[in-house]
């Protein structure tokens, strides 16, 4: 790898129009599309990824309460790196888009390249750090039975982590440059894969072996790779790309200058999901404390819960690219309508599934198994996570546009209080102390996500109003 100063870049035409919209409420709606048409293929990419842990969880449900458990076990700790991994390489989009909006072709290639190893890099040391995890599981006070079976699956599915990372870079690239579809195209290739993979693997059917739990992740590690495989020969190969790949070799080498900016905004974006997910994970082994039915239970929840978080999470990352590019624009005053009609977006659709599981819980639980145990906690963990569905989105989406500013620094102190010195030991007083167990956990991670919105949307209001008075430039505001 030959390494060096970073050399001005070329720029070309700019690659999205200047829009100035009139002021009030066509200034709001004339957002609204641009932003939809960016955030529906990512909120589709988004739900189709997690369907890889919903088809799991379906089709591992008949081997039995152990395998459930330990599946969500495992989701449960591995979410702690897949949000690190998310967040550290979330530069990617952020930074092409600020490239795109500014029509800066050989940056955005040169952005692609140091991504792309980065990726590798990262993805590796998940793996890593994930094997030093299961090491001390057993420490932990998990069920014996979930234990005796959960190391091979784990293996798996840390593998996976590899040809995660360095597909998210591939996508958040597509992303930036108002090609979305392309990235879903290639998550859904991974889901499609997974299920006749589950099938033969985990049941062990046309002559393959019966491998159960470890099936259901050989498949998934399997149809990851695949998927990564495809949309690296798409990037090489398409004619849609070309005008980048010609770019690119204007600077082929690696440079300091740009893995330094990585850096700078990449670890505190990647500490502060590491405190959300970390948090996540706490909670999962603070559930495993209450045995298998728990676990089981909160597979059921989680697994659903994650689908239905696509949404608000699918409209930060559009919100991010959107904020990313009108600012590499200099547009500053569009700033603060994409914003709120993301906001407006999410909280309408926050309100209708709190209606949802908060009526149909048990049902919905009950399409997975069929002991009474499970549905019976399951549906009440459903009406707790139901009832914090508005505070998740607007907090998501504020987190999401203030990434798109790369003003990541407040949100990880926010992380830090509402989630560790708040949501974590309100969660346990919750469920153990005063007895509400495992739906008591998760009325604790609440209270983390209520501080965490009010504290974000005045800090995203106060980032829009300095850039619209010229108070604060982006190279301020990054430095």
């Amino acid at each position: 790898m030959q390494i060096d100063s970073l050399t001005p870049s070329v720029s070309a035409a700019p690659l999205t129009p200047a829009l100035h919209a009139p002021s009030g409420l066509r200034r709001f709606t004339s957002e609204l599309w641009p932003l939809l048409t960016l955030a529906v293929p990512l909120i589709a990419g988004l739900t189709t990824s997690t369907m890889l842990g919903l088809v799991d969880t379906y089709m591992l449900g008949p081997v039995g309460e152990a395998a459930l458990g330990a599946a969500s076990l495992t989701a449960s700790v591995m979410l702690i790196m897949y949000a690190a991994l998310y967040g550290f390489l979330g530069p990617t989009g952020i930074l092409i888009g600020q490239a795109y909006g500014a029509g800066d072709l050989v940056r955005i290639g040169a952005l692609l390249r140091h991504g792309r190893l980065l990726g590798l890099m990262s993805g590796v040391g998940g793996f890593v750090i994930m094997q030093g995890a299961l090491a001390v599981l057993p420490a932990t006070g998990q069920p014996a039975p979930v234990m005796a079976i959960i190391g091979p699956y784990w293996l798996a599915m840390s593998a996976a982590l590899i040809p995660y990372s360095v597909q998210l870079v591939y996508k958040q690239k597509f992303d930036a440059i108002n090609r979305p579809w392309i990235g879903f195209g290639f998550s859904l290739i991974a889901v499609l894969l997974n299920v006749p993979l589950n099938w033969l693997l985990i049941g062990g059917n046309l002559g393959f072996p019966a491998l159960g739990l470890l099936g259901a992740g050989v498949a998934s590690l399997t149809a990851q790779v695949i998927a990564l495989i495809f949309i690296i020969l798409f990037y090489r190969f398409s004619p849609m790309t070309r005008r980048f790949r010609e770019a690119d070799t204007a600077q082929p080498r690696y440079q300091w200058a740009t893995f330094r900016q990585y850096l700078r905004e990449g670890v505190p974006m990647g500490v502060q999901y590491l405190l959300e997910g970390g948090s996540l994970t706490v909670a999962g082994v603070m559930i495993g404390w209450l045995g298998a039915t728990a676990l089981a239970a909160n597979q059921i929840v989680f697994s659903v819960g994650g689908v239905l978080y696509m949404l608000p999470m699918g409209m930060a990352g559009a919100v991010s690219i959107r904020i990313a590019q009108v600012e590499g624009a200099a547009e500053y005053r569009r700033i603060g309508p994409v914003s709120t009609v993301a906001l407006v977006v999410v909280a309408s659709w926050a309100l209708l599934f709190t209606g949802v599981l908060l009526l149909a819980g048990r049902s919905i639980a009950g399409a997975f198994v069929n002991d009474p145990a499970i549905i019976t906690l399951a549906a009440a963990m459903f009406g707790v996570t139901g009832l914090m569905q508005v505070f998740d989105g607007t907090q998501s989406v504020s987190l999401g546009a203030l990434r798109g500013l790369l003003d990541n620094r407040w949100p990880m102190v926010v992380s830090l209080v509402g989630y560790w010195l708040m949501g974590l030991p309100a969660s346990y007083v919750l469920a153990f102390p005063l007895g509400l167990g495992a739906p008591g956990i998760w009325m604790g991670f609440g209270i983390g996500l209520l501080f965490a919105t009010f504290m974000l949307i005045p800090r995203l209001r106060k980032q829009i109003r300095l850039r619209v008075a010229g108070s604060i430039t982006p190279v301020a505001a990054h430095g």
